[in-house]
């Protein structure tokens, strides 16, 4: 059976760093991302990240603001949260598939239960 579990959201002042975590369970994925929904609006792609390791998207909001990696050898994924903005304000979901360079939430095969990241200014 499949799982994902994130952790390491929580509450942040603006310009603060956060650092996500999403272990894997079951098998393991050529692509894992992460995803945000903040209250009222879709959710949104984040970040994403290939086996290898060496590619990786981001989306516009928050390129040169967060680094995702991972660890095959713990089947983990990470996501740094650098300079955050009130605006990043979102529970955030960690995802996988096996779809190469998916950067949409119909690509995702299993989703994790979300994070609550909240950036107070």
């Amino acid at each position: 059976q499949v799982q994902l579990v994130e952790s390491g959201g929580g509450l942040v002042q603006a310009g603060g760093s956060l650092r996500l975590s999403c272990a894997a369970s079951g098998r393991t994925f050529y692509t894992m991302g992460w995803f945000r929904q903040a209250p009222g609006k879709e959710r949104e792609f984040v970040a994403a990240i290939a086996r290898s390791g060496g590619s990786t998207s981001y989306a516009e909001s928050v390129l040169g603001r967060f680094t995702i990696s991972r660890d095959n050898a713990k089947n983990t994924v990470y996501l740094q949260m650098n300079s955050l903005k009130p605006e990043d304000t979102a529970v955030y979901y960690c995802a996988a598939t096996y779809t190469r360079a998916a950067t949409t939430t119909s690509l995702y095969d299993y989703w994790g239960q979300g994070t609550q990241v909240t950036v107070s200014s």
